[in-house]
């Protein structure tokens, strides 16, 4: 089977790195790889060809490729290059841009969205969402750090002594709890909020202090993700934010809802009380942002307080964020790629969710 990579447009991440090139090429795969491919995320030209890649223009690789793997959907102009039947593997994101889903369909290609892999026990070794939100999670922390005009732990010294910032931690997902652990280890006061009751045991194993609002929806059924709560229970929740937020110096926030608008956490009037100097990372941002006065792709200084406003993070870290991608993609692949042919069995689970065009047909439904 051939299997193409292209150098991605606007992310310095690349789907497959050297070493998976190894391991595919043993599995009886052909890889067949664009110039500069991985040069933004360090992997050189050559370390692909030392791995048994064959480096083309992009042109010439999407015209031979079987199987295309990409971190972002493929542009219209590229799927004109691309055979019937091909397979691409990336993050179409369809419950926001099916638009992108209806012109692959068009196009005859068979498409798998790796957003769209169940969060399930079986799928956690190709669960990209978890493995680019945990580096998110660390870079925020990092990210705050570098804008907070004040240390992260408690020193004391001969001066006198400086006593630890306090951070709120928004959403206690993956990204919530690496953003935890990493402002813990930076020696900071760490208290994070969910509506999920199970992640309250989470936050606590991580030595950081639960914020819990009474009356939160049960949530078992929602796959690991937040859901939609009653107004009675959003008041309590406005309140009780307002105060924590009031005291913080550094607030992350990653609550998402999956195919909705981020839900607002952070009003402007919350904004307007917190610490001058103070630090916002809106890890949500792309969806609406969990903060009110959140620009997406902006850091903007609003009442005093740096609000960032980035739901790309994992491609500020491209080196390791593509390595595990990377696994991500091998783990799926081997689902339905047997000694170099594909067996796509669209019964399997996982290949049923993440599988949204086929035979001309758009396969994800709202």
């Amino acid at each position: 089977m051939k299997i193409g990579i292209i150098k991605e447009k606007s992310d310095n991440r690349v789907a497959i790195v050297p070493d998976l090139v190894r391991r595919l090429i043993k599995e009886g795969n052909e890889l067949i790889a664009e110039k500069g491919c991985g040069e933004s995320s360090l992997f050189a030209d050559e370390t692909y060809t030392e791995a048994g890649a064959t480096l083309v223009s992009r042109n010439d690789v999407l015209k031979a490729s079987e199987i295309i793997c990409t971190i972002a959907p493929l542009d219209p102009v590229d799927y004109k290059l691309l055979a019937k039947d091909t397979v691409v593997i990336s993050s179409y994101q369809p419950y926001f841009t099916l638009d992108k889903t209806k012109e692959a369909a068009a196009h005859q290609l068979t498409v798998f969205s790796m957003d769209m892999i169940p969060r399930i026990t079986l799928a956690q070794a190709m669960d990209v969402l978890s493995s680019m939100a945990s580096i998110a999670g660390y870079k925020a922390v990092i990210l705050a750090a570098n804008h907070l005009p004040k240390y992260f732990p408690m020193l004391t010294t001969a001066a006198g002594s400086i006593p630890p910032a306090k951070v709120l931690v928004m959403g206690a997902g993956v990204a919530g709890l690496q953003a935890i652990a990493t402002a813990k280890r930076l020696g900071s006061v760490v208290q994070a909020f969910d509506t999920r009751a199970a992640a309250k045991e989470e936050v606590e194993s991580l030595g950081a202090k639960f914020v819990e609002v009474e009356g939160a929806k049960d949530d078992k059924a929602a796959g690991g993700y937040a859901v939609e709560q009653t107004e009675e229970y959003k008041q309590r929740q406005r309140e009780k934010i307002a105060e924590e937020a009031a005291k913080a110096d550094v607030i992350i926030t990653t609550a998402q809802l999956r195919g909705k608008p981020a839900p607002v956490l952070i009003t402007k009037e919350v904004v307007a009380q917190m610490k001058n100097g103070s630090v916002i990372v809106d890890i949500a941002s792309s969806t609406g942002g969990n903060c009110e006065l959140t620009e997406d792709g902006k850091t903007v200084v609003k009442h005093g307080v740096t609000i960032i406003g980035n739901s790309e993070l994992a491609a500020d870290v491209p080196n390791h964020a593509s390595q595990l991608f990377s696994k991500n993609v091998h783990n799926f692949l081997n689902i339905f790629l047997k000694e170099g042919k594909l067996e796509i069995d669209l019964e399997n689970v996982i290949l049923k969710s993440s599988c949204i065009a086929s035979k001309g047909e758009v396969l994800y439904k709202n």
